[in-house]
């Protein structure tokens, strides 16, 4: 629910468009928060100082202590997308001038200079903000795999449900072809169907080409548990006394066999959700799913493939352990939803 309201409010918790370059911050750290400025003097309002270039060469920074900025919450600033549409300026936090701070000119002219931007994770090799990105980020993974787990189950609960009622010629050739799909590595099936694909397509395209990918490779999973349930069920004395009063098959099928087999489905469905997330952030790290400039959390990793980069600028590592905290969430998800519909579960434990 957390992760679902961080990416509802990226627009409101992120403090800048994660598109937005900056030349003058590439590759620039993390701004250190501080109570205690240069002179010892405690404040009560947290404040960093702005990093200045020393070498550009190697971006090294160090920090101006000439300046003193503090953060502040609940600011406005850039205009950005919110939800359905609607747009905010008001965001969780920025950075102001400190009062002892401003400049002699600004000071007499009563305004306030402008601030720098607060790079709370640092800046990415283009100068854009990793938080802002970060938290936009969470979006398309959410979203895909979201869409990706009602498509996989929606359709293998229909396909197993009416294969392993009718059976027949129609169940076999379902089954082969779960097999197949089943047979091939998933990885080389997507970046196969990918590759067939046009290299730049919209945003769009691209995240409904990903949930299509993902049902797919998806769907025989649920399929093969739902038919099994269907096939065990269907010889059960309630439903063929469902027969004997006069009940149809389509009746028997939404009132007996396929409500009985939900939950075997929903379970199986719902711990395949770390594979689309970790599928998405794959192919976006290949350059095959969400496009530059929008952020994902795999194109983001693209910048931290390079072992003396991620050395010198360990934050471009960030969306890194985002994907490990976001699949390992679901992967808890899965289990507890696994253990409380099977209490013998070996390995069920609560959801944290």
């Amino acid at each position: 629910m957390g992760v679902a309201l961080l990416a509802l409010l990226a627009g409101f918790i992120a403090p800048y468009d994660p598109r937005t370059q900056d030349r003058e911050a590439v590759k620039m750290p993390p701004h250190l928060l501080r109570f205690r400025d240069a002179e010892g003097r405690l404040h009560l309002r947290p404040f960093f100082y702005p990093w200045r270039i020393v070498d550009r060469a190697r971006w090294r920074y160090e920090e101006d202590r000439s300046r003193r900025y503090e953060l502040v919450f609940f600011v406005r600033g850039e205009h950005a997308p919110l939800f359905l549409g609607l747009r905010t300026s008001w965001h969780l936090f920025g950075a102001r001038p400190a009062p002892s701070a401003r400049r002699a000119d600004a000071f007499d002219r009563g305004d306030r200079e402008r601030p720098p931007r607060f790079y709370l994770l640092g800046a990415d090799p283009l100068g854009r903000d990793v938080f802002s990105r970060l938290v936009h980020g969470a979006r398309p993974a959410l979203l895909i795999a979201s869409l990706s787990l009602a498509g996989a189950f929606l359709v293998g609960f229909v396909l197993g449900g009416l294969a392993g009622y009718y059976g027949g010629i129609g169940d076999a050739a379902l089954m082969r072809i779960a097999e197949l799909v089943e047979s091939v590595p998933v990885l080389f099936l997507l970046l196969a169907w990918r590759a067939a694909l046009p290299l730049h397509l919209p945003v769009e395209m691209s995240l409904f080409t990903l949930v299509a990918l993902f049902v797919l490779v998806s769907w025989a999973a649920v399929a093969r548990i739902t038919r099994g349930c269907v096939l065990s069920l269907k010889t059960q004395d309630f439903v063929l006394s469902a027969f004997a009063l006069g009940a149809g098959p389509g009746w028997v099928l939404r009132r007996h066999l396929l409500p009985s087999a939900l939950t075997p489905a929903l379970i199986q469905a719902t711990v395949m959700l770390p594979s689309f997330l970790l599928g998405e952030a794959a192919l976006s790290f290949l350059g095959l799913g969400v496009p530059e400039p929008e952020p994902s959390w795999g194109n983001m990793l693209t910048a931290a493939r390079d072992l003396s980069v991620l050395y010198a600028h360990p934050w471009l590592l960030a969306p890194g352990f985002a994907i490990w905290g976001l699949v390992l969430l679901f992967t808890r998800f899965g289990e507890a939803v696994r253990a409380a519909s099977d209490p013998r579960y070996p390995h069920s434990a609560p959801l944290m």
